[in-house]
């Protein structure tokens, strides 16, 4: 009698749960989408593209946010018909219902949001040991980082209406860090010496051609653009997604490529290319150069821990929502789609989570700096196979006419969108050969967990029907 009534529960839809709540309204989007987009990578990128290309830095920033804004609309037209959690894995298994092939689009969009809030931890804690001027070894860095974890982890069960708002704090402290940069930039320009020059002077280090030195750097600066992308996981807490998301991610897209592309101009204009690309914190030295009085030294470190906090709860609260919505629809355990019954939050999802971040963060923690660039790189190439199949899933479900009110994308654009994601994956756009090493272990791990997932519903009873039937597609 025990065992059937274990299993009773064990088995239970995880739709019985508690719904979400819908808190999250045009404001709070906003800033949610802009908050994650900007994350920590234009604060440690720059000098990374400029080593590409020169002082053309601003360009690969400017492709990149072509290529998001065409695949934004993808996801737009995808969001309003289907508002629910899981994101891209919806949309794959509706377009093409096929279950390994859903479940690996999941958990590669689940690890890059992972990956990217380990790796901002660890730049937490180090921003915080260098802006108290701590001496507590790697240990301590370590410790600290998990410490911010766990209090992300907090943070995320409190709830969403909790997180976003913290969100909102964060991405001010953020944006107030760039518009620092920018209104440096400008004050120098008027009173100062800055060389224009060097905005139009491509020159590329390894001797590339000026193709394959743009399109390398667009790699670079595509990953400072990805997070958009995050905000239709949570869809499902949205007060009118249908009438919200087309105009907020277009309008959030648009001011952070804006401000991606001023703060490019800004660096390579009062900055060398060469004293950019060897500087772990290039903007601190275009702030030095372009106001020398101003005692950046002092403040950056608090303004970029900031800006890195908001990247790892914007990250983990995505991944979290993604691991409800995945488990909601049996493609995972039903116990991670639980809901707790007072905060109504996935919280088994964020232990989940939290626990693969532990062990992330510990990892980067012990390897070499290079180590944590290939990582970084890595997640962009998946991400971006991930926005190739977005945009071949957004004209197969066309076919789909159960939903009558919706953004409807042009045509023209997935088609650019494909092009566009599968070059920029291939060995043609200058990546180096180490990502895809990685990337190829990365989809090993995920076969292995949808091995053992299968088994584990069987022995409970459940049905893996996916994040969909079939049938769904017929209308």
């Amino acid at each position: 009698m025990a065992a059937s009534d274990t299993e009773t529960s064990a088995t239970r839809s995880p739709r019985e749960q508690p719904a979400l709540k819908r808190v999250m309204g045009p404001k709070l989007l906003l800033l949610f989408i802009v908050g994650d987009i900007l994350g920590t990578g234009v604060y440690a990128l720059t000098g990374d593209v400029a080593s590409e290309v020169g002082g053309a830095a601003w360009l690969p920033f400017l492709i990149a946010f072509a290529v998001a804004m065409v695949t934004a609309f993808s996801y737009l037209e995808l969001v309003t018909k289907y508002p629910q959690a899981a994101g891209a894995a919806l949309y794959t298994h509706k377009a093409f219902g096929i279950h390994v092939f859903t479940f690996l689009v999941a958990f590669v969009v689940m690890s890059s949001g992972i990956t990217s809030a380990s790796t901002a931890s660890r730049a937490f804690a180090s921003n915080l040991v260098e802006g108290f001027e701590l001496d507590l070894g790697d240990s301590g860095v370590l410790f600290i980082a998990l410490g911010f974890m766990a209090l992300v982890a907090l943070v995320n069960f409190r709830g969403v209406g909790e997180s976003v708002k913290a969100n909102v704090v964060l991405t001010l402290i953020e944006l107030s860090g760039l518009l620092l940069v920018i209104m440096v930039g400008l004050w120098a320009f008027v009173d100062g010496d800055p060389d224009f020059s060097r905005v139009v002077a491509f020159e590329s280090a390894q001797d590339k051609g000026t193709f394959l030195a743009v399109t390398t750097a667009t790699s670079l600066a595509f990953f400072a653009m990805v997070g958009f992308e995050d905000s239709v996981n949570m869809a499902e807490e949205t007060k009118d997604p249908v009438k919200i998301f087309p105009k907020v991610m277009l309008t959030g897209l648009t001011v952070t490529g804006i401000i991606y592309v001023l703060v490019a101009i800004v660096s390579v204009a009062l900055v060398p290319v060469g004293q950019l690309a060897d500087s772990d914190t290039p903007l601190v030295e275009v702030v030095r150069a372009g106001a020398p009085g101003l005692p950046i030294g002092d403040i950056l470190p608090f303004i970029s821990m900031f800006a890195v906090a908001n990247s790892a709860l914007i990250n983990m609260l995505m991944a979290s929502r993604l691991i409800y919505g995945m488990a909601r629809h049996r493609v995972l355990p039903p116990v991670l789609g639980r809901v707790h019954q007072d905060r109504c939050t996935p919280w088994v999802a964020i232990l989940f989570t939290t626990g693969l971040s532990v062990l992330l963060i510990t990892y980067v923690s012990l390897a070499s700096s290079d180590a944590v660039a290939v990582l970084g790189g890595t997640t962009s190439l998946l991400l971006l196979a991930v926005f190739a199949v977005v945009n071949v899933a957004v004209l197969v479900l066309r076919r789909d006419t159960s939903a009558t009110k919706y953004f409807r994308a042009p045509t023209v654009l997935p088609v650019i969108g494909v092009v566009a994601c599968v070059f920029l994956v291939t060995p043609l756009s200058g990546r180096p050969s180490t990502q895809y090493v990685l990337a190829g272990w990365v989809l090993v791990i995920g076969l292995v967990l949808f091995g053992v997932t299968l088994l584990i519903n069987r022995r409970l009873g459940v049905k893996p029907e996916g994040l969909g039937d079939a049938e769904e597609l017929q209308g």
